[in-house]
């Protein structure tokens, strides 16, 4: 049993405290019970929700591995993750999803929901054997790192995952359209001398993918398509308008296309290299917009952790990815917590996952599953990478002071993280 004292739900400036037992929330303001523990007046929430993550277990450990990404994910107040299945060998096999979750759940940081491969190995050929994966436990189904360039290939696996009750998620992007690019097209690629990769990559995709949904919806199939890091104003009203049609389709938003931009790749510097790539502000600004009006259904961090001599090649050899999960709900309520409110930046990352993935919205009513995140929204610190959780310990927020900091996550009722 837990008490936490000395915390303040959002909204109230009333201090109050909150007892658990048996993984869930007794109730507030009881008599103080088992260990005690003082949240340091701060603002109490429910755990956040990562839909997509890479953690790089099996077989690319040197990255990341379960333990380095969960707890680096409970040390930014999540009590969720659902992990990227593009690892080595890929997760499209029901023992390693249940190896993983056995794994993850033995380690005591925050919970994984492994996603599983669509297809076999990723290559877009055949589909995996969804329904034994569902079975042994697979949160929803992708192929994200490589895009799906057959569409039968994805309509099948809409098709089949509606079927089951399952999301699938895209990294939406026209392969042939990007082509050799390594970041946005635009004026400052062109300044710079390096492949773009344009805007119409992205959109062309998501209207295919689009397209392939509507048809579904159209026979009655209950087909769910998420679109991931979305990452251009195009794209973006592209899932304006099929959400005006009534077709079940959703969309992430992850931080740093929201903070950073194409003018960031000037430095020449690899830790800016991401898939999709760092944008405009224009597009910077309508992805903000659309979180504002509803139209983003949720934020994902992409957290995509490689070495650091990775990331100091050349922007044509280094990988794509930030690694940043530690930092991401901080970085949000800095930059945007008076834009979009604490309430809303909350919805984003808390509820609004679960609503993407049809799991029950998270509350801290008594007798509700105890996943919950104390928050200090009012002391700024630096970004200081040397002391993150995860293996990629560098970041283009380096140095940048934030607030909102995890004081403490609690998961399943147990303390995951304490600072």
């Amino acid at each position: 049993m837990i008490t936490i004292t000395n915390i303040k739900r959002v909204g109230s400036e009333k201090t109050e405290s909150v007892t658990i037992e048996n993984g869930l929330i007794k109730g507030w303001n009881l008599p103080e019970e088992g260990q005690v523990i003082d949240g340091q007046g701060g603002t109490v929430a429910p755990a956040l929700i990562e839909l997509h993550a890479h953690l790089r277990e099996p077989g690319q450990t040197e990255k990341e591995d379960l333990a380095s990404g969960l707890a680096a994910a409970a040390a930014g107040g999540y009590g969720t993750v659902v992990s990227m299945p593009n690892t080595s060998p890929v997760v499209d096999d029901p023992a390693i999803v249940r190896s993983l979750i056995e794994k993850a759940g033995s380690l005591g940081f925050a919970r994984l929901r492994p996603a599983a491969a669509l297809t076999k190995g990723q290559k877009g050929e055949e589909l995996a054997e969804l329904t034994y994966l569902k079975e042994a436990g697979a949160a929803m189904f992708t192929d994200d790192g490589r895009t799906n360039e057959n569409a039968r290939t994805l309509r099948l696996g809409l098709e089949t995952a509606g079927s089951l009750g399952m999301v699938v998620s895209v990294h939406a992007e026209d392969a042939s359209l990007r082509a050799d690019g390594v970041m946005n097209e635009g004026p400052v690629s062109e300044a710079l001398g390096l492949p773009g990769n344009p805007a119409s990559a992205e959109a062309a995709r998501v209207a295919r993918d689009i397209e392939i949904v509507a048809g579904l919806h159209a026979q009655g199939v209950p087909a769910r398509l998420h679109i991931q890091h979305l990452s251009t104003a195009r794209a973006l009203d592209l899932v304006r308008a099929a959400k005006a049609q009534g077709l079940p389709v959703t969309c992430e938003v992850c931080p740093h296309h929201l903070t950073l931009t194409d003018e960031a790749l000037r430095s020449f510097d690899a830790i800016y290299k991401v898939a999709p790539p760092l944008r405009t502000q224009a597009d910077a600004d309508h992805l903000l917009e659309g979180l504002r009006d509803g139209s983003v259904d949720c934020l994902a961090t992409d957290h995509a952790p490689h070495t650091r001599a990775e990331k100091e090649r050349d922007l044509l050899d280094a990988p794509s990815g930030i690694a940043y999960i530690e930092l991401a709900f901080p970085l949000m309520y800095t930059r945007f917590g008076e834009t979009l409110g604490l309430d809303r930046i909350l919805d984003l990352m808390t509820a609004a996952p679960a609503r993407v993935m049809g799991w029950t919205e998270p509350t801290l009513d008594a007798g509700q599953k105890a996943d919950l995140v104390v928050l200090d929204l009012t002391t700024e610190r630096p970004v200081d990478p040397a002391g993150f959780k995860s293996k990629a310990k560098f970041t283009p927020w380096a140095g940048e002071s934030l607030k909102g900091w995890p004081l403490l996550t609690v998961v399943d009722g147990r303390v995951a993280y304490q600072r």
